[in-house]
């Protein structure tokens, strides 16, 4: 995001599909590359789940995720494991031992989390007509470098009660001031996340390895976002076909899923 004001809002992307790199890519740091953050893409449609949150500028919808989702195979049928040598039961021992666990992660003390009223202003206000999510209880922001140094209990108390923080872009990129926003977004009180902004000129499973190199595991997080736009001004010249897209979030989701417990946004 490149608006100077603290309270740009972030869009939530629900994605799903992809897989343009089969498997475990090797994770291959490059130079520092030139990629900047730009406004997310908003969704065509309301997003029906996100009723209960609301993101600050340019105003949207998100849903939290409360519990992850199992990734746990179904059952096998009871006549499949009659005979312990055979095929099926070969199968299900096989899906049983690859099957996700859910990670540990790194308790954090608990901290007292207050909801205030929703009382900033947007910087770039949207008319969403009868949609708007002005009524709604609980608002929140998403931030970068470009917000600068940020005065987290006073954002707290004028209603951000939820933070996105710009982690990662690509495969080698780290926004300056995402590890001193983390920690002090949740000094304040604030429930927080880390988005990626995806570079297509780089692979799903490198842009994973890196955001995980860099985010945290840690209890009571919120889930990751991932940024997905074309940006024009990108030093990434490649613009993917929309299946293409959707195999490359398909890879980076699962990966992010499997090591945050949690599917990405």
């Amino acid at each position: 995001m490149r608006t100077p004001s603290v309270v740009a809002l972030l869009s939530v992307l629900c994605l799903a599909g992809c897989t343009s790199t089969s498997a475990i890519d090797d994770l291959q740091l490059q130079q520092p590359s030139n990629e900047t953050t730009s406004s997310v893409v908003r969704p065509s449609a309301p997003i029906a789940a996100a009723q209960q949150v609301a993101l600050s500028e340019p105003v949207e919808a998100f849903a939290e995720q409360s519990e992850p989702r199992e990734l746990s195979p179904g059952p096998v049928p009871p006549m499949a494991l009659a005979d312990p040598d055979s095929v099926a039961t070969r199968a299900a021992r096989s899906i049983t031992l690859v099957a996700p666990t859910k990670p540990t992660v790194r308790p954090e003390p608990a901290l007292a989390r207050t909801i205030y009223g929703y009382g900033f202003r947007d910087a770039k206000p949207m008319n969403f007509g009868k949609a708007s999510p002005r009524k709604l209880a609980v608002h929140g922001v998403d931030v970068s470098r470009w917000q600068g140094d940020i005065d987290w209990a006073k954002l707290h108390r004028q209603g951000a009660n939820f933070v996105y923080i710009k982690a990662t872009d690509g495969g080698d990129h780290l926004d300056p001031m995402f590890k001193k926003n983390w920690r002090t977004a949740n000094e304040a009180g604030m429930k927080r996340g880390a988005y990626h902004f995806f570079y297509w000129c780089r692979t799903a499973g490198e842009q994973a390895d890196w955001f995980i190199r860099n985010v945290p595991r840690v209890e009571g997080a919120l889930p990751p976002v991932i940024d997905v736009e074309w940006n024009h001004e990108s030093s990434c010249k490649r613009r993917p076909s929309r299946k293409t897209v959707l195999e490359k979030m398909q890879v980076f989701m699962d990966r992010l899923e499997r090591h945050y417990g949690q599917r990405p946004i």
